[in-house]
């Protein structure tokens, strides 16, 4: 792995990052069982050098139903944002991630982690390159029929609290998709 974030490193694309001394935001383990596929790191964690490390993070470890500590300790579960790099902030939220960044290097890692049970996929972005035509029209169709994606993805929307107004239209997320995401994350960490 220390090879592959090397060579993320010493990419042209993302020069401008290595630089500045910025390091390519993932974890990756041979031993991992599942991988958290993501946006792009923010702002805090780019700052931070620490993924998921703002709110988002704490409601997605809640809704994962595990601690900061196993979150960040365990080898079981790797982190894969669609971007290792904070884009930059747009007029409402962050700018997309880089297109042609996962293409490149998620099948790079995703082939030196061979027990890869479970794919959970974070907001559209991740959704659209994973599920390309098999997604349904829309992200929260797409999360209701998560079941249809089971075992090989869970499809998430974003726990960013700009989507709390999304959360309280959606109550079935919180009685149906949490608990057998619970369920898998348990599973995996036995």
């Amino acid at each position: 792995m220390d090879k592959i974030r090397h060579e993320i490193m010493m990419d042209p694309m993302n020069s401008s990052f290595t630089e500045k001394g910025i390091l390519p935001l993932f974890k990756a383990s041979r031993e991992a069982k599942m991988v958290i596929v993501g946006q792009a790191p923010g702002r805090k964690a780019e700052a931070s050098g620490v993924f998921w490390n703002d709110l988002s993070g704490d409601r997605l470890r809640e809704w994962l139903g595990i601690s900061r500590e196993v979150f960040y300790s365990t080898d079981c579960i790797a982190h894969l944002p669609m971007d290792f790099y904070y884009p930059g902030k747009a007029k409402s939220g962050d700018l997309p991630p880089r297109r042609g960044f996962a293409e490149k290097w998620h099948p790079i890692l995703l082939e030196e982690m061979p027990n890869i049970e479970t794919i959970v996929l974070i907001g559209s972005y991740a959704q659209k390159y994973y599920l390309g035509r098999d997604r349904e029209k829309s992200l929260t169709e797409t999360v209701r029929n998560f079941r249809r994606y089971l075992p090989e993805y869970f499809p998430l929307v974003h726990p960013s609290p700009l989507n709390l107004g999304w959360l309280k239209k959606n109550p079935w997320f919180e009685t149906d998709v949490l608990p057998s995401l619970r369920d898998t994350v348990s599973h995996i960490l036995i």
